[in-house]
Order: C-alpha cells, then sequence, then structure tokens
C-alpha cells in the first residue's frame, strides 16, 4: 500500500500572483523539517502539497508531527494512494481505514472530483463507497451531520487519495515570507509568546536577550536558550545575541533618577536591540509588552520607549490580557519554562516606586547625565552569538 501526506496550505490560496513563491518558500520549510526523517518528494498541484516518502520504512506518524510546528499548513492528512477505480478505491478504503471503521458507531462519505475526466460525479462516489463499507462493516451506521469518522475520496489528477482525519496545521504564513525582525527575548512569559506570533506571521526572528551578571545567573540564561528552543521548534535555528547589560543598568542607578530608571533601561535597551536588529538585515523589532501590565508598559512610557528606535516596534500582545498569554505559552510549551525562578535583568535593579507617566523631555534630560553612545557601544560589541535549534542544542555563531 502506497502512503502519502496531504497538506493544505490554508491563507496562501488568497495570494494571487504572489502565492508560487509562497508556496515555494513552504515547500523549503517543510523539506527542512522532514529531513531528519529521510528522503522525501515534495510537489504542489490543486492548493495542495503532496508529500511522498521515497522509502518504505519511512514513519509517516512522526513526520506529520513534525508538519504541525510548520507555520503556513491549515491542516495534514495521511492517504493511500490507488488508481482512479472504483474497483481498486473500495477494498482499499475497507483496508486502510479498517481500525478506525471498526471503532466508529457512525460514518459518512465525502467525495472530490477535480478531475471532471472520472466517469462518476460525487454524489455517486459517495453512494458506491458507502454502500460497500456497509456491507463490510455492518455495526455501522450513515450519519451525515456529526459521524465518528468522514471517510474522504479525492479524485485527482495524479490518482486517487483516500483519508479520514484531517488534523491541524499551525497556520499563519511560511516563516521567511514577511522579512526579518530582532525579539527582544526576555525569561518571562510574554516575549517568547510575542516571537511565535510574529514567526506565525511569516517574521524570520532573531532573538536579543539582556544579560546582568553576577545579578543574573548562567541558569537564567539556558533558561532562555531553552526557550528559544521552542520557538525555534516552528521556525528552525535561531540565532540569540545576549547582551551584557549589568554596567548599563549600574551607571543608570547611580546617575539617574531611581523612578526613571525602568524607562531609562529600557530606552538602552531598544538602542542596542536595534543595533542588533541592522547588522543582522532586520528591518523591526518585536517585544512582549502589553498595555497597563507593569510600569515600564503604560501608554506614557511606551511613547517613551519608542522614541529610541528608529525603527518599527511590533508588540503582538499589546491588547491581551495575562490569561490570555498564559493560554499560548501552555499551548506551545514555553510556560513551564518562564516560571522558573531564575531572574532575568528586567527583576533587577526595580525603582521601588517607577514613574508611570514620564514625559519624554524628562527621560532625555535625565540621559545626559550619561555617556550613553559609550555605554550602548561597548554592549554591544561584547554581545555574544548563539544558535539555538529545537533541540535545545547550541553552538558559537
Amino acid at each position: 500500500m502506497k502512503e502519502i501526506i496531504l497538506v493544505k496550505n490554508g491563507e496562501l490560496a488568497l495570494k494571487g500572483l504572489n502565492r508560487a513563491s509562497f508556496e515555494a518558500r513552504l515547500r523549503r520549510n517543510i523539506k527542512h523539517r522532514l529531513s531528519p526523517l529521510g528522503e522525501v518528494n515534495i510537489r504542489s498541484a490543486q492548493s495542495a502539497i503532496f508529500i511522498e516518502p521515497t522509502g518504505e520504512e519511512y514513519d509517516c506518524g512522526k513526520a506529520v508531527k513534525r508538519l504541525q510546528t510548520v507555520f503556513g499548513i491549515a491542516g495534514i492528512t495521511r492517504a493511500a494512494v490507488c488508481e482512479k477505480n472504483m474497483q481498486v478505491i473500495m477494498p482499499l478504503a475497507a483496508e486502510y481505514l479498517e481500525t478506525m471503521l471498526k471503532e466508529a458507531k457512525t460514518f459518512k462519505v465525502e467525495g472530490k472530483r477535480s478531475d471532471k475526466g472520472f466517469p462518476l460525479k460525487s454524489p455517486e462516489i459517495c453512494a458506491e463507497l458507502g454502500g460497500y463499507l456497509l456491507k463490510c462493516f455492518p455495526h455501522l451506521t450513515v450519519d451525515v451531520r456529526r459521524p465518528d469518522i468522514q471517510v474522504t475520496v479525492e479524485i485527482r489528477d495524479f490518482g486517487a487519495y483516500i483519508h479520514a482525519a484531517q488534523l491541524p496545521g499551525a497556520g499563519g504564513m511560511p516563516c521567511g515570507t514577511a522579512g526579518r525582525a530582532a525579539v527582544l527575548l526576555s525569561g518571562g512569559i510574554d516575549s517568547p509568546v510575542a516571537a511565535y506570533m510574529m514567526a506565525k506571521r511569516g517574521i524570520e526572528l532573531v532573538a536579543v536577550h539582556f544579560a546582568s551578571p553576577p545579578f543574573t545567573s548562567l541558569r537564567a540564561e539556558l533558561k532562555v536558550c531553552e526557550l528559544l528552543s521552542k520557538i525555534a521548534a516552528y521556525t528552525g535555528p535561531a540565532a540569540l545575541f545576549t547582551v551584557p547589560f549589568t554596567e548599563i543598568q549600574q551607571a543608570v542607578e547611580k546617575h539617574c533618577r531611581e523612578d526613571y530608571g525602568t524607562v531609562i533601561n529600557r530606552r538602552l535597551m531598544m538602542r542596542i536591540a536595534e543595533k542588533v536588529a541592522r547588522e543582522q538585515n532586520a528591518s523591526a523589532l518585536v517585544t512582549g509588552e502589553s498595555v497597563g501590565q507593569v510600569a515600564s508598559q503604560t501608554m506614557h512610557a511606551l511613547i517613551c520607549t519608542d522614541a529610541a528606535a528608529d525603527m518599527p516596534v511590533f508588540r503582538p500582545l499589546i491588547g491581551m490580557d495575562k490569561e490570555e498569554i498564559i493560554k499560548i505559552s501552555r499551548t506551545i510549551g514555553t510556560f513551564d519554562i518562564s516560571v522558573l525562578p531564575y531572574e532575568d535583568c528586567c527583576t533587577v535593579f526595580t525603582p521601588k516606586h517607577p514613574r508611570t507617566k514620564p514625559r519624554l523631555a524628562d527621560v532625555l534630560r535625565e540621559e545626559e547625565k550619561l555617556s550613553c553612545e559609550a555605554l550602548i557601544q561597548k554592549a554591544f560589541s561584547t554581545t555574544d552569538k548563539k544558535i539555538i535549534t529545537e533541540d535545545f542544542l547550541y553552538y558559537e555563531g
């Protein structure tokens, strides 16, 4: 029995004249994601992508699980393939779906005939196959509204495809189709979710993390590596730039008013992240901020923070509450890592009473007390780069 995997590519069908380039990128991403499992042939036809294993021992089950983390895929189906002949289709459907049909109580047949040269129309395909399956599995009854199992037969140009269960894909757009951005990645709950949401819209990410040794530990940095590895399961290997931030925080604490410390540190982070972004040919910054969540995320503070950057700042979580963010973090597997008790630089040097409505003019006046350019350049020049994979393996970039 020949088995393939059918991939439905969702919103790519709406891309008009650009559709071919989007599909080509999706095929490349699929090939990269499946490469550890063995060789496959991948082709696009009739609003679907066909993945055909070249070896008999290929593990389609593992392949489906890996495909579920590829952005741009709306649905995934394992299917048996045969010639376009009902005398072949009917016994193969009974054999291929035997286990599911035995466990079900009700079923329906869905026929799809994109090859209009096939002699039977869709209703006739349904009737003939449905009757055959009722004879093979007499315990079944037909339920066209809420069946336990839907048997689908697709008559396409290249053959007949039999399947029963379509699994959901990750959705979104293929990574790499919407440009590149630098995400400010802390060890908290929010920023990994922001990274995931932007990657889902096709943006390729590099990550920038700020560390404050000895106030933050090596475990805190490894925690960030592990968080990025969860995102890398969706995006492929990702670059992580770790910026030493202790000297800057100590200078801010020493020379600037305490209540302005949070917003000034945040502005300096944005300026360093922008330098990393430009070096990596990224066109925007991404943060995990949500309006009003903490003192640095009030509207007034965000205005001051944005003024430090000369490129767009994307905040996909800006209107979300904490429960919504936590729900996504659990789905993508970052929550349990994020709540590990290893402090990041955002939680050290925190003023007791940060200013929640800072004015930009006052912030700039406080920054004049610092040698900002020298501090920024020193931190940037001593930045460490690693490449993080989904297996939490990393190597120096």
